[in-house]
């Protein structure tokens, strides 16, 4: 019996080619598209999920207050609470703190390399964290002063094939390290990527001793690890009255804070704190591309039921003669649902090599590390398999039974008729998927126009034309005489415009945050916290930022380095309402005093995402930090291989490592450039999928309707008539696919835009555009079949078999 239903399934697919060209393609469009949307989203929800204990294992977040008012929200934060909580809390089994440690300069024998991330890290982090240490005693590795743990890529590069463990190497061309233990490069899919870790007792016993009983000097991101069933809501209660004391020893500063715990494996895509370890995803974005998945395939889905109930009154009086021979409705059911079988295997072999070709494409577009070897993931196989069976069963299930319900009797007459609800069902699943492809395409325009609104916006001062050079971390005798050097030299070359140095740069966070400032005599507890640049003379006119009031720093003043500039937010902070009021009065900043000698218009640090920060400019000449350059963009090669000549010259033991810094700040949206290219790709997909359904809509209705085409025609119906006539049912359910989904858009867009402090108006054009392009496609696929159903000869149409 299953030879028999088998041999008519090929006789059927083979009979209809075009049939069957249209419902594998479309089904292996659809499946291939949501396999690649489910590797991105599986990507994305496995961040620190191989984390063995990563069930107890919690981050402290800090919420720093000013007199009661929240100032800044902390991935990281104080150094104290992990100490003291890890003290006085028993459920509390372990703890780990971690402290950036900046650039470092390595080396070994002759062999040099600069380490980007290069962390304090505490004796805990290899028994909280499932960290592969391939060498070395994760107990006692980073236990000791002045011993260090590397990561592979960093072995390898520094001592080749030697064995590093036991070995001393040198940072800043001064201070000898141990290497204690090579770890396992850190995988892709964890929320840090650190490369280089010293113990934490080279920082509390040599740099800071004193440093773990700090409660108002931020720069610690800690971890604790409870104790099995500990219920961390319950835990953060007990950290109040511990925070409360704490605080008590700084009464009138006005200072307080909340610390509360977030599970590791929630951090990737649910944090977004200043002093994150590194830029993390978003959850939003991940659950809008696992629905546009489901979409595309429920799209294709409903496209093979759509074609295969069209193509079904064709095979009535096959389904009518086997009943009429015998045939039980349940052996039509199980041939009908084994074709569909068949139809969604063929179609999932076509999309495994749609993912194959396209795999190398989809990496370049979603940023992701994904290869070839996710075929030797079982789970991969898991997914298809049951996409397989889910497919074969709610595309074939309808259509059978639609198709198994003939009446002999009347297919035998030519009586056949479609019922109103079989109808009124198709044109609900056409409207589906075109409330679903209107809502993508509102959904893609708006990230597009968002991007291109970030991207156009005036940022308040000039980065053009600028590069940007690391600063030199090697030790020499006179820093700040060789950077003098350096700049009075590279200044006589007319293609230098300017020079400056700075503690941060344009895209880039603020990382000193300094609190307690207050106008000069008040009351401590009117301090409050505010994010400091410092620059030397020229940072202010280099980066052109306007000048509201006052003056900028200048050469010309020997006392600025007890001055200080403001922007517009940090005077309103401040108490004052207008710039003017603030010239000539004096702060207090950590026990001196300054005079605000200037006030600049608000700009944008870093990107449209994120608020204008409360900034205070200092003026510190000797900074060693980065170098900006502005550059004339004539022989801009030639310029760069001067400077990095001039370059060694002054730091010989430095490379001379820069970027130009438009790019560089426009990277803080390529994650939402890529989210926006999968987005449209996809939505591109799922609307030509949908045109597919649309099809076989059509498809069914011209067939339904060829007897009153042909009448028509002989009555003197022109082309023009009957595709207004069939057009006007069509055009009405995408009418009605727009009123469905442009509530639900709205909705999603501007929850989606409420992450943005600087965003743009959600006005008609959104939703317009999208229609219309959803209108267009609807009238060409309906017009193609309908003019060639209006112009089939009368006689042929009125024929009786």
């Amino acid at each position: 019996m299953l030879k028999n239903y088998l041999l008519v399934a090929f006789r059927n697919l083979t009979k209809n080619k075009a049939f069957s060209f249209i419902n594998i393609v479309g089904l292996a469009i659809g499946m291939a598209a949501c396999l690649l949307i489910l590797q991105y989203v599986t990507f994305e929800l496995s961040f620190d999920n191989f984390q063995a204990k990563k069930d107890r294992i919690y981050r402290i977040n800090q919420d720093r207050f000013n007199n009661g008012k929240l100032s800044t929200r902390w991935a990281g934060g104080a150094f104290a609470p992990g100490t003291e909580f890890k003290n006085d809390l028993p459920e509390v089994e372990d703890m780990v703190k971690l402290s950036p440690a900046g650039d470092i300069l390595l080396s070994y024998k002759d062999q040099k390399m600069t380490v980007a991330n290069n962390y304090f890290v505490g004796n805990s982090f290899f028994n909280i964290f499932s960290y592969k240490l391939l060498s070395g005693d994760p107990k006692t590795a980073l236990a000791e002063p002045n011993t260090v743990v590397i990561s592979r890529s960093v072995a390898k590069k520094l001592f080749n094939n030697q064995n590093p463990v036991g070995q001393n190497i040198t940072i800043y061309n001064d201070k000898g390290m141990k290497v204690t233990g090579v770890m396992e490069d850190m995988p892709e899919n964890t929320h840090m990527k650190l490369d280089f870790l010293q113990s934490w007792a080279t920082l509390s016993k040599i740099y800071a001793p004193g440093i773990d009983n700090q409660w108002m000097n931020d720069g610690c991101t800690t971890y604790l690890l409870l104790k099995p069933g500990v219920n961390p809501r319950a835990l953060e209660a007990k950290f109040i009255p511990i925070v409360k004391k704490a605080y008590d020893k700084y009464k009138g500063s006005g200072e307080s804070g909340i610390y509360t715990l977030q599970p590791v494996s929630s951090i990737h895509l649910y944090s977004n704190l200043m002093f994150e370890l590194q830029p993390n995803g978003d959850g939003n974005s991940v659950y809008l591309l696992l629905g546009i998945a489901i979409f595309v395939i429920i799209i294709a889905w409903i496209n093979y039921i759509n074609l295969a109930t069209a193509k079904g009154i064709g095979r009535a009086k096959e389904v009518g003669v086997r009943k009429t021979l015998g045939s039980a409705k349940k052996q039509l059911i199980v041939q009908f649902m084994l074709e569909a079988g068949l139809l969604n295997l063929l179609a999932l072999l076509l999309a495994v090599i749609l993912i194959i070709v396209f795999l190398p494409v989809f990496a370049n577009i979603s940023g992701l590390h994904v290869s070839f070897s996710l075929f030797l993931n079982p789970v991969f196989w898991i997914t298809v398999a049951g996409i397989l069976l889910a497919g074969s069963f709610f595309s074939g299930f309808y259509p059978a039974m639609v198709l198994s319900s003939f009446k002999p009797v009347e297919v035998m007459k030519g009586k056949l008729s479609a019922s109103p609800r079989g109808i009124i069902l198709r044109k609900g699943m056409v409207v589906f998927q075109f409330a679903a492809s209107i809502f993508l395409l509102i959904g893609s325009l708006t990230v597009f126009r968002q991007i291109q609104y970030m991207q156009n916006q005036s940022l308040g001062i000039n980065i053009d034309q600028t590069i940007v050079v690391k600063p030199p971390i090697a030790k020499i005798d006179s820093f700040y005489r060789n950077m003098k050097a350096f700049k009075n030299n590279i200044l006589t070359n007319p293609a230098i415009k300017g020079m400056t140095v700075s503690t941060t740069v344009p895209g880039e966070p603020v990382a000193w945050n300094a609190g307690g400032i207050k106008p000069h005599g008040a009351d401590q507890s009117q301090g409050k916290q505010y994010r400091v640049i410092a620059g030397d003379q020229e940072y202010l006119t280099f980066y052109d930022m306007k000048l509201l009031a006052g003056r900028r720093f200048s050469a010309q003043f020997t006392t600025d380095t007890a001055s200080v500039v403001f922007n517009e937010k940090a005077i309103h902070q401040m108490g004052f309402d207008k710039p003017e009021q603030a010239i000539g009065k004096q702060i207090d900043f950590w026990g001196k005093t300054y005079t605000i000698v200037g006030v600049v218009e608000n700009f944008h640090q870093q990107s449209l995402r994120d608020d204008y920060d409360a900034l205070i400019f200092r003026c510190i000449p000797d900074l060693r930090n980065q170098v900006s350059i502005k550059i004339s963009t004539a022989n801009i090669q030639q310029t760069l291989a001067g400077l990095k000549t001039d370059w060694k010259t002054y730091f010989p033991n430095d490379q001379f490592d820069y970027f130009f810094l438009d790019e560089h700040f426009n990277k803080q949206y390529q994650a939402d450039k890529r989210f926006g290219q999968v987005f449209g790709v996809f939505t591109f997909i799922a609307i030509f999928v949908a045109c597919l359904g649309l099809f076989g809509l059509v498809s069914y209705t011209i067939v339904q309707r060829t007897k009153e085409i042909g009448i028509r025609k002989v009555l003197g119906a022109t082309v023009t008539n009957i595709l207004q006539l069939l057009y006007k049912d069509f055009a009405l359910l995408v009418v009605v696919a727009f009123v469905v989904s442009a509530p639900l858009a709205w909705y999603a867009i501007n929850k989606w835009l409420q992450t943005y402090s600087f965003r743009l108006s959600i006005n008609w054009i959104l939703f317009v555009i999208p229609f219309i392009v959803v209108f267009i496609i609807a009238f060409v696929t309906v017009s193609l079949l309908t003019v060639k159903a209006a112009l089939m000869n009368p006689v042929k149409s009125l024929k009786t078999e």
